[in-house]
């Protein structure tokens, strides 16, 4: 009789330490944000959102702060871009004190978005998966630092904005700026309003960018081996007069996510091409091709030349680098 009782009382017990165990909440082991980094234009908002983990902790609150106020706030994960300059964004669990940060950047509406492209070593100019120019010679090892640059080419509404302070309509908005021979007077009027260095890139940073940097799967093209997926070309767009014409943004990007860099318009860099054709000195080399030009010089590579030297100058474009 008592062996029963003991079992019995044995069984109680085991049963009220396992309901016991089963309700004691569980306790919390990190917290994620949605975005570890955002670009927002001043005024503009976006919405982060943390996640507790595990999924059934007890107590899912977390805390939402701000690094600087002053440039971007925070409110229950909603953040407002206030003005330029960059904030770190926390959200804090209440309980155990984890926490996840995201890097908001805000940029003046006027400055391009940028892509950050990690300095590498790669071969520029001719390599053998190419199809060869003789401006394209020598190839050679070249090491770029690290960088920024502009997902887009620089666009009307872009230049009259910088310029002027004002817009133009809406149906040229998104068409890119072809006024190359200004570019020098467009970028010292952004870097007076933002207080920042934008520059042209250098030939090897756009070539070494163009074939993605160091994501580069070695595409033909900037993104794709397939010249209409990434690229605006005389085979896959007629010439009009009137728009609309080609905006930028509309083909695939590369694998940095920069667009166009493969046709739609050529692309001026700061300095020549470094060969026995295009020697070293004062001027600019343009690179990518154009709507107007067949795919073959759409390539990475593409027929290099000098600016002075290009027959089409209206359909030279800029791409805008921050070191």
């Amino acid at each position: 009789m008592k062996t029963k009782f003991y079992i019995f009382f044995a069984v109680i017990l085991l049963l009220a330490t396992l309901a016991t165990t089963c309700n004691k909440p569980t306790t919390v082991s990190s917290v994620s944000i949605s975005s570890s980094q955002l670009i927002l234009y001043m005024n503009e908002t976006a919405t982060l959102i943390a996640t507790v983990h595990p999924i059934d902790a007890a107590n899912k609150a977390v805390i939402w702060t701000s690094s600087n106020s002053a440039v971007a706030t925070v409110d229950n994960g909603k953040v407002t871009a206030i003005k330029q300059g960059t904030a770190i964004i926390t959200a804090t669990t209440k309980e155990g004190k984890h926490r996840a940060t995201c890097v908001v950047e805000v940029l003046h509406p006027l400055e391009p978005e940028l892509v950050f492209v990690e300095g590498g070593t790669f071969i520029f100019g001719y390599t053998d998966e190419y199809d060869c120019f003789n401006s394209e010679f020598p190839c050679k090892e070249v090491t770029v630092n690290s960088f920024k640059i502009a997902k887009f080419l620089l666009t009307s509404q872009q230049w009259r904005a910088i310029m002027y302070g004002d817009s133009i309509d809406a149906q040229y908005r998104n068409i890119p700026f072809s006024g190359w021979y200004m570019f020098e007077e467009v970028i010292q009027k952004l870097n007076e309003i933002t207080g920042k260095n934008y520059r042209l890139p250098t030939h090897a940073e756009w070539e070494y960018a163009a074939r993605g940097g160091n994501k580069s799967k070695g595409y033909k093209y900037s993104g794709s081996n397939n010249v209409d997926e990434v690229a605006w070309h005389s085979g896959n767009w007629q010439f009009e007069l009137e728009p609309p014409w080609p905006t930028v943004g509309e083909k695939k990007p590369n694998e940095l996510g920069i667009y166009d860099m493969s046709g739609l318009l050529w692309e001026v860099c700061s300095d020549l091409r470094d060969n026995p054709l295009y020697p070293t000195g004062n001027g600019h080399t343009i690179c990518g091709g154009s709507l107007i030009d067949e795919s073959s010089n759409c390539d990475v590579l593409s027929v290099r030349c000098s600016i002075n030297d290009c027959a089409c100058p209206l359909y030279i474009g800029i791409r805008l680098v921050l070191p």
